[in-house]
């Protein structure tokens, strides 16, 4: 039964999650200081926004869009209304901010929060992509200097791939070394993607054992013939059991929902709502039934398989974007005269400290709760709370859509900005290998998964009669 509704009876600690009585100051188990959780952030009804011009030309009129009307019910008729960036609080599809109940239930998924791998870890399926993905496009595996195959000294095996530890055993049919028995680099461990005005790039990163994040990219058409470009990235979180297969579940369902509702004329505001909570399905769909083990990979812990999910889409002249937990979406004006913007509102306890005023950001990410996620998909969940905006960018940028792996080394809007390679624009693919590089050069602690969508608009007064 999918628990994506429902509330807990009672909260758990924030920092180790042992459940609280109504009451508890201190937590009976660790003895964290529940005084610490700050209150939910103030209402901030914002549900649009637009970059402002300053003082470069006039900014493009951000007037109600129509958009087609739906037969089936999940489709909207919002308006997308306009605000100053300084209102990005982030709020749900229903326009309601990011509230925050007090005792908020929370995961870890820091770099060092992880299970140690078991021999025999399964490999989860592809993401998106593939001969039945519904947008036609195949995802494809890049080389990765990690899967080099290498001539034997005999040269008795014509090809046949060498193992990348021992430089000297076969590697056989499931993936292991014959000689010293090492696993090997998966497919999955470097993915990238290049569809159209969109890309994206997955690495494992040099720290973790496998990649758990996964992306999809792809396009359809609106039913007035308009394009519409859609980019999703999921972050397995690594406390949990197989979230590779959930990150995988969740950026694949996510993405399908998309490429079906959008040709449909469902609002994409309401259209990112709708994905979401697919996603948030498939990922509970992942957890076992009371009682069954998990046969593939016994030393992992059982709790129930989770991710974060973050996504983009550009249609219309809007960018929507929707997300649950600590993966992002910067926004980086083609023009770096103009300042860039982080448009999403993490769930995580450094982001409510900050917002309570506890403490600065600085101290915040530096904390080791910093990545104690208080929202995700997966079945132990507490309530699913999708985050979606829509925004109508008055120039062109370039919209960066990322797991923490990357905003780890980059986490200011600023220096985001300064890592995008000047060219990022017209390269998207380039652009999205250099930040990924950017990260592996920082440490690699994390997974690492970027995709990046070039933003045109066009100037004002250009394709006039």
């Amino acid at each position: 039964m999918s628990q994506s509704h429902q509330q807990a009876s009672l909260p758990g600690c924030p920092s180790c999650e042992e459940p609280l009585e109504s009451g508890d100051r201190f937590c009976g188990a660790c003895g964290y200081d529940l005084s610490a959780v700050p209150a939910p952030p103030g209402d901030r009804p914002t549900v649009a926004i637009t970059v402002p011009a300053q003082g470069v030309g006039s900014p493009v009129a951000a007037g109600q869009v129509e958009w087609p009307r739906a037969s089936e019910t999940d489709s909207s008729d919002l308006p997308a209304p306009t605000h100053r960036p300084a209102d990005l609080p982030g709020v749900d599809s229903g326009g309601r901010p990011l509230p925050l109940a007090d005792g908020a239930a929370v995961r870890f998924d820091g770099p060092d929060a992880r299970a140690t791998p078991a021999p025999g870890d399964a490999q989860a399926a592809p993401g998106p992509g593939g001969p039945d993905d519904p947008s036609g496009d195949f995802e494809l595996a890049a080389p990765d200097p990690r899967t080099v195959e290498h001539a034997t000294a005999d040269g008795s095996v014509a090809g046949a791939k060498v193992c990348v530890a021992c430089r000297s055993g076969h590697v056989d049919t499931d993936g292991y070394c014959e000689n010293c028995g090492h696993a090997q680099p998966r497919e999955r461990d470097h993915m990238e993607q290049e569809l159209d005005s969109v890309a994206a790039v997955s690495d494992r990163g040099l720290r973790h054992h496998r990649n758990e994040d996964a992306f999809a990219v792809s396009s359809t058409a609106l039913p007035d013939g308009s394009p519409a470009v859609v980019a999703i990235v999921c972050d397995g979180v690594s406390s949990a059991s197989r979230p590779d297969e959930a990150s995988a579940a969740a950026a694949s369902t996510a993405n399908e929902s998309l490429l079906e509702s959008l040709p449909r004329g469902t609002h994409p505001q309401q259209a990112m709502h709708d994905a979401i909570v697919a996603a948030s399905e498939a990922v509970n769909s992942l957890a076992q039934e009371p009682g069954q083990a998990l046969e593939h990979d016994q030393h992992r812990h059982q709790n129930a398989p989770a991710c974060t999910l973050v996504g983009a889409v550009m249609a219309g002249g809007l960018l929507i974007i929707g997300w649950v937990g600590d993966s992002r979406v910067y926004w980086v004006p083609e023009d770096r005269a103009h300042p860039p913007a982080r448009l999403t509102e993490d769930d995580s306890w450094a982001a409510q400290m900050v917002a309570a005023g506890l403490m600065n950001e600085a101290e915040a990410y530096a904390d080791e709760r910093a990545h104690a996620i208080t929202g995700w998909l997966g079945a132990d969940a507490y309530e699913l709370e999708p985050h979606t905006a829509s925004f109508k960018p008055d120039r062109s940028g370039l919209v960066v859509v990322c797991t923490d792996g990357l905003w780890n080394y980059a986490e200011g809007a600023a220096e985001m900005a300064a890592a995008v390679p000047a060219d990022a624009f017209e390269r998207p693919l380039h652009g999205a290998q250099v930040l990924v590089g950017h990260a592996l050069d920082g440490g690699g602690h994390d997974n690492v998964t970027v995709a990046l969508l070039p933003f045109a608009v066009a100037a004002p007064g250009a394709g006039s009669a």
